[in-house]
């Protein structure tokens, strides 16, 4: 524990972990409610996936005929390998909600906005951050198929079919992930390389990338409007006796922007160390117990080994793209005796209009600076309505995906014990 301020600063210089924080930090962003830590536990569960996963790699094999055995000795054989797989699987699902919570906060408070000191530009992390989120899907999706039972195969299977729907690129793209035309060894050990290999590495450097990219840009911009104020109670000071040094040598009296900003600063904000790895430890250990809580109740599905032979009566793709899934059906309709097929605008023209439209946001919000850093700003109030709205539609669409969809992406009620419908886990 620092005993004095220069302390707290040297413990954050002189540390490579801690170096991501400045010395300082304002107490606004210090809050739970500024930021509610989301990107700190995304970070946390990427740490528990990263750990976890290691562990699971000294036990599975990536070979379609040694895969689902080496996976149900885990679940079944392996001592605390249930917990391992099941805190696993759940630490994945939590950051693909983590991320996009995260992202849902950086645009309802306009963070990505406004410029801060020389050299920063907000709209870079903001688009890191939707890197990182396709990143999360990503690392989710080939992981979904490792443990090469029904359920998997199936999932990357429909998920490959609406990504071949991608217009010129589709059919390679899907060649590309899956090394042929079907799901097999080829696709199962390019999947495992990705997994655990390939998207890791990518998400490290994005993730230095975005932590630099905060320092550089100033902090959080919540900190903004602390800034502002320190600035403004500055101005609104009576000058402080004593002397101006200059070229021409020394005159009565001092500048208040130069005297007083530092001390009002100090009062608004606290040292990094100890408050920010107090508050980090804090998610971290909550973050960590809520996997391991959970990854001993929901125990991880593991249902027949993978044949292409059974197609299950629906096949679904993994719930974080059922809504995905779910506007393909709604979008497939007839004219006549004419079929029109939804995948190409449901499965990708949309979800690429959308990220796109994120892409460009930075620049098409016409708001001002000063709604940068606060929730539901008067002067945002039309655009995060719209966001929430199309957010909302995407959790219904996910929710009806999961539970009310039967055989043939009929209609069903969950609670009929008659209907077939798979759980969100």
């Amino acid at each position: 524990m620092p005993r004095t301020p220069r302390e707290a600063s040297e413990a954050v210089v002189q540390n490579f972990a801690l170096h991501a924080f400045p010395a300082r930090i304002t107490k606004r962003a210090l809050s739970w409610l500024a930021t509610g830590w989301l990107g700190t536990a995304s970070m946390h569960l990427f740490v528990i996936l990263t750990v976890t996963g290691l562990v699971l790699m000294f036990l599975y094999v990536p070979s379609v005929d040694r895969a689902y055995d080496s996976v149900k000795d885990l679940q079944y054989v392996v001592a605390f390998g249930s917990w391992i797989r099941g805190t696993h699987r759940i630490a994945a699902h939590l950051m693909v909600v983590a991320v996009v919570l995260h992202l849902v906060r950086v645009f309802l408070t306009g963070a990505y906005k406004r410029e801060g000191p020389p050299g920063s530009f907000r709209p870079m992390n903001w688009w890191l951050g939707l890197a990182l989120l396709l990143l999360t899907f990503g690392l989710s999706f080939t992981g979904y198929l490792l443990p090469w039972d029904q359920l998997a195969y199936w999932a990357v299977t429909v998920g490959t079919q609406i990504a071949a729907a991608a217009p010129l690129i589709g059919e390679d793209l899907r060649g590309l992930l899956l090394g042929g035309t079907t799901v097999g060894q080829s696709a199962l050990i390019r999947f495992y390389v990705l997994h655990c290999f390939v998207l890791p590495m990518a998400t490290i450097f994005l993730v230095s990338w975005h932590f630099w990219r905060i320092r550089k840009d100033g902090g959080l911009a919540v900190a903004d409007r602390v800034g502002d104020a320190v600035k403004a109670r500055a101005k609104a000071l009576p000058p402080k006796p004593g002397k101006t040094y200059t070229l021409m040598g020394s005159t009565e009296g001092g500048t208040v922007q130069v005297e007083t900003p530092v001390a009002l600063m100090e009062e608004e904000s606290e040292s990094s160390v100890p408050h920010v790895v107090r508050r980090g430890f804090v998610v971290f250990l909550v973050t960590f117990a809520l996997c391991s809580l959970l990854g001993l109740l929901l125990h991880a599905p593991l249902e027949e080994a993978a044949n292409p032979a059974v197609t299950p009566n629906p096949a679904k793709a993994p719930w974080y793209f059922l809504w995905l899934q779910e506007l393909v059906s709604i979008l497939t309709f007839r004219i006549g005796d004419t079929v029109i097929d939804g995948t190409l605008i449901g499965g990708i023209l949309l979800p690429g209009l959308i990220v796109t439209v994120l892409a460009a946001w930075p620049f098409l919000d016409r708001s001002p600076a000063a709604a940068a850093g606060v929730w539901f700003h008067r002067t945002r109030r039309r655009q995060n309505v719209i966001f929430l709205v199309l957010l909302l539609a995407a959790v219904v669409l996910t929710i009806i995906g999961t539970f009310f969809r039967g055989p043939y992406w009929g209609w069903v009620w969950p609670w009929d014990p008659s209907s077939p419908v798979h759980t969100f886990f």
